[in-house]
């Protein structure tokens, strides 16, 4: 399998750390807000990773962290009159609770930085002690940059660069304007902890360190998250761990791209925020996630309601396409009549080549399009009876049927029954435009009673009834199927 490496900035061979095992560590959310589609990116293409390497055989520990105390919470706290604790505890419930309706898998630890206190303090004592940090009369300490002389390595920059457009503010009691904080005094009405220092809390960068190191151990495999991330969180995290520990800290950084709205960097000022619940108000939450891997994780991802209506509809062509084959395989009368060799060779390429995009740094992208093509190759099945009819056509439609079921347990969609799908997007979609549900099925009813007693001409006008309000019909072997456009 092939990962690109953020820090190498090339693709590489991925070899776990311990045979047979993967160690991987993603940074989750600071607990302040709702999710928006950004969060949601990350956490889909990691739990696809996590999903993925399972599926090749892995035993992965998957450890994603909560930020529970930070400057935002406070802030958010004072607002609403609330405590820190209070606040954060809404929002990682509300954060689970969205990527439970994704699809996306809890981690095996989900640890929060205000249960890794004393981890902190002796991450922070080790760099004290070897002179990368140093504490001021102030009560903070702060991480010596220049004392680790491969900093900036993993975002490519460059320190005097660095330097240049950076201030102290006097009350930070810096001895350099590029260190940062790894404990900060306390403040009134701001949670804190007592420490050697003083009373204060931990800085954001030095959380992560204590919690991945803790559970995981140095160094481990895969330290994943958002590009936003790559500086100056992990560059921080990177050169405090190894400072410290004096040896490698992560053996492969992976790194999803931004998700913009309408080709503009998602921001509350410029009124283009989406969370994760207002696209669950449009679209059911699967479609998200599809949407999300259409794709690769490295590439930007512009997101607009045209695309999540594209993706709707590519979502549903796949359940759809799925039901066909199921239902052609239960139809067959097994006949021994054999396919053209070209198309069993197509098939069963198409079916290692998507499986084989995932080991390319898990393209998605890609994967999804073999998914397209092998569903292609069905459709050409499926039109000819012969073919639809013979033994052998029935067993490759099974593989098939099975092959593309498997690759949607590794992605998070298109895996759940068919119909049941199908039957929720249509409930879903009638209710938004309003539709009464019974009344529409009551309808539905009755035309399949008129059709039965051959009332052709009562059951026409209950047809252009419910095409009035939006409802197409299409009758077959198993019945009449409505849906609404």
């Amino acid at each position: 399998m092939l990962i690109h490496n953020s820090e190498t900035r090339r693709k590489e061979q991925f070899h776990p750390r311990d045979e047979g095992k993967v160690a991987l560590y993603v940074c989750g959310i600071t607990a302040y807000d709702v999710c928006h589609i950004g969060h949601a990116r990350a956490a889909v293409v990691f739990d696809v990773l996590v999903r993925y390497l399972r599926a090749k055989g892995y035993k992965v520990t998957f450890v994603r962290n909560f930020t529970d105390v930070d400057d935002k919470i406070i802030n958010r706290a004072a607002e609403e009159n609330r405590s820190s604790e209070e606040v954060a505890e809404d929002y990682m419930r509300a954060f689970s609770r969205d990527m439970d309706k994704l699809g996306v898998l809890r981690a095996d630890f989900e640890p929060c930085a205000t249960e890794y206190i004393p981890q902190m303090q002796d991450l922070i004592q080790k760099l004290l002690d070897t002179g990368h940090a140093y504490s001021t009369s102030g009560g903070n300490v702060y991480f010596r940059v220049r004392s680790f002389p491969d900093y900036g390595h993993l975002s490519g920059r460059d320190v005097e660069e660095l330097k240049a457009g950076t201030r102290i503010d006097p009350s930070e009691e810096k001895e350099d304007p590029l260190d940062f904080a790894l404990w900060k005094q306390a403040k009134a009405k701001e949670p804190s902890w007592p420490s050697p220092w003083g009373p204060g809390r931990p800085g954001w960068h030095i959380e992560c360190s204590a919690m991945s190191q803790n559970i995981l151990g140095l160094p481990f495999d895969i330290h994943g998250g958002g590009q936003d991330l790559i500086f100056p969180h992990h560059e921080n995290e990177r050169a405090q761990s190894m400072a410290a520990s004096g040896g490698p800290f992560v053996n492969y950084w992976m790194h999803n791209g931004y998700v913009q709205v309408e080709s503009e960097k998602m921001s509350k000022s410029l009124g283009n925020f989406v969370t994760v619940q207002d696209v669950f108000q449009r679209h059911l939450p699967e479609v998200l996630r599809f949407f999300l891997l259409g794709k690769h994780y490295r590439s930007p991802l512009d997101f607009t309601w045209p695309a999540m209506r594209d993706a709707e509809k590519s979502l549903k062509r796949i359940y759809q396409a799925r039901s066909n084959l199921h239902l052609a395989v239960e139809e067959s009368k097994g006949k021994d009549t054999p396919l053209p060799d070209e198309l069993y060779e197509e098939a069963r390429q198409l079916m290692s080549e998507s499986r084989g995009n995932l080991d390319d740094d898990l393209n998605t992208a890609a994967c999804i399009g073999s998914v397209f093509s092998l569903i292609r190759v069905s459709n050409r099945i499926l039109e000819n009876k012969g073919w639809r009819n013979s033994q052998h056509g029935a067993g490759l439609l099974r593989e098939i049927q099975e092959h593309i079921r498997s690759v949607g347990l590794i992605l998070g969609v298109f895996h759940n029954d068919p119909q049941s799908f199908l039957d929720e997007l249509r409930r879903f979609k009638a209710e938004q435009m309003g539709l009464d549900l019974e009344k529409v099925e009551s309808l539905v009813r009755e035309r399949g009673e008129a059709r039965q007693s051959k009332d052709f001409s009562r059951a026409d006008a209950l047809r252009d009834q419910l095409a009035e309000m939006g409802v197409t019909l299409q009758d077959g072997p198993q019945g009449t199927v409505w849906d609404v456009e």
